[in-house]
């Protein structure tokens, strides 16, 4: 079968197209632009075309797979349906893939990475040899078992399209509001997901949403909760820090005890855990005049996710000069929960040890987001009504020359969001040529 995957950039639809690569099929694809991934999939012996145009599309192709950012005027789109070619989005695709599997699914508002990373490492420890797709580095990987994990996404509400044989539940609570109305429609197409389920829900305790939710379900549920004895026994062998790790390990410990698998070998596994791509990922430069400093990379965008990673930063860091890097995510979103976003960052001195807040350009993508949103918002606006004095905006295009010339004033420097700030990472490791970071470690961060 010949597959073309429009948006193949991303990291779902990359994914599928090397998955399909693998089990024999040939796929290509199509991006906006040439990036890492895109570089990658050519070394796969896949073919990738940078630019969207109808004539990317032949009548030899057999399935289009098509991101649910991809516009409905997208040439390719049109002429794949010109030509009666059968489409399908991302997530029908992966839906489509997941009936050969016994699926083990992750979904929540936060942590849906790391749970499902934690629980292909826990199985692959078990030599159970899973598949799966996860939303971050490294994105997939094909295993000969039964066994399928992913990360089933909310927003749109694309996990509607998956029936999982166990679904891992981390939280509920308002995000992705430009596609939810509000808390109740969230919960309406939750409590619609839940009832897909086939065996077993294991849910959190610690969120009321969730609890909520699951109290009209019929369905089998093995609930976790930080209180739990084993909480404190993964706070003590865990290598990622913070409560929220801790709850995604207990969500990865009740999946694998659900199949079977001995405690002592999961434990072990979850000991071993390192990590992904962009979640409290460290670096350490080291500077003539400042000497050795801390760079993190962090994923966080919401203000939940936001909390979660100052509580883990101020865990590991508590007497280091720490400054925080926020790139708010999409106009949309800090529109709607701006009054949180002030509320957390407010308190990121006062109760987490940050000395200074530089909050950066928010990041959008061209032709996604209305200009009337765009009016009504804006990063300036935000460091505002914060209103504290350790709180300043700097556009993203010098935040590596401040960074860099104010290295000392920070030992830790937090870079957070899930847009185009993570690049200020490398430009700022670069900036420090003394610094010898080892590379093979940063890329084999999660054991799989």
């Amino acid at each position: 079968m010949k597959i073309h995957c429009i948006g193949i950039g991303g990291i779902a639809i990359s994914a599928l197209a090397n998955i399909y690569q693998q089990k024999g099929h040939k796929a290509q694809g199509s991006d906006t632009e040439a990036s890492e991934i895109t570089a990658e999939l050519k070394k796969q012996g896949i073919r990738v075309f940078i630019g969207h145009k109808a004539t990317n599309i032949s009548k030899n192709i057999d399935l289009v797979i098509y991101s649910e950012a991809v516009p409905k005027s997208n040439p390719e789109l049109k002429e794949a349906q010109r030509l009666k070619i059968r489409c399908l989005s991302g997530a029908e695709a992966l839906a489509d893939l997941a009936k050969d599997y016994f699926l083990i699914a992750v979904s929540g508002m936060h942590g849906k990475s790391t749970t499902a990373s934690m629980i292909a490492q826990v199985l692959i420890k078990a030599k159970l040899d899973p598949t799966f797709i996860i939303g971050t580095k490294p994105g997939w990987r094909v295993g000969k078992s039964k066994y399928l994990i992913i990360e089933a996404d909310d927003y749109q509400s694309k996990f509607l399209h998956y029936h999982p044989d166990i679904l891992a539940l981390t939280n509920i609570e308002e995000e992705h509001m430009d596609w939810f109305e509000n808390l109740d429609h969230i919960f309406k197409v939750f409590e619609q997901y839940v009832g897909q389920v086939k065996s077993c829900v294991i849910a959190n305790r610690d969120n009321d949403n969730i609890v909520k939710v699951l109290e009209k379900s019929k369905i089998k549920t093995k609930f976790y909760s930080l209180k739990d004895k084993e909480a404190g026994e993964l706070k003590k062998i865990l290598k990622v820090p913070g409560n929220h790790n801790v709850s995604n390990a207990l969500a990865a410990l009740n999946v694998a005890r659900l199949l079977g698998i001995n405690d002592k070998i999961a434990l072990k596994a979850l000991s071993e855990y390192k990590g992904v791509w962009r979640r409290f990922e460290e670096f350490s430069l080291k500077s003539k005049e400042a000497g050795e400093l801390k760079i993190i990379s962090d994923y966080a965008h919401h203000p939940t996710e936001i909390a979660a990673t100052l509580q883990a930063l101020a865990e590991k860091y508590p007497k280091q000069k720490k400054w925080v890097i926020f790139q708010p995510h999409q106009y949309q979103r800090t529109f709607y929960l701006f009054d949180k976003f002030v509320e957390i960052l407010g308190q990121a001195q006062s109760k987490f040890g940050v000395e200074k807040l530089i909050i950066t350009d928010i990041y959008t993508v061209e032709g996604r987001e209305s200009q009337a949103i765009k009016q009504k918002v804006n990063s300036q606006k935000l460091a505002k009504a914060i209103n504290q004095e350790w709180v300043v905006y700097q556009p993203e295009s010098s935040l590596v020359d401040y960074l860099k010339t104010t290295a000392g004033q920070w030992q830790v420097a937090t870079i957070m969001g899930a847009g185009s700030v993570y690049k200020t990472v490398g430009q700022l490791i670069n900036s420090f040529p003394q610094s010898k970071i080892d590379e093979k470690k940063q890329k084999s961060k999660m054991n799989l």
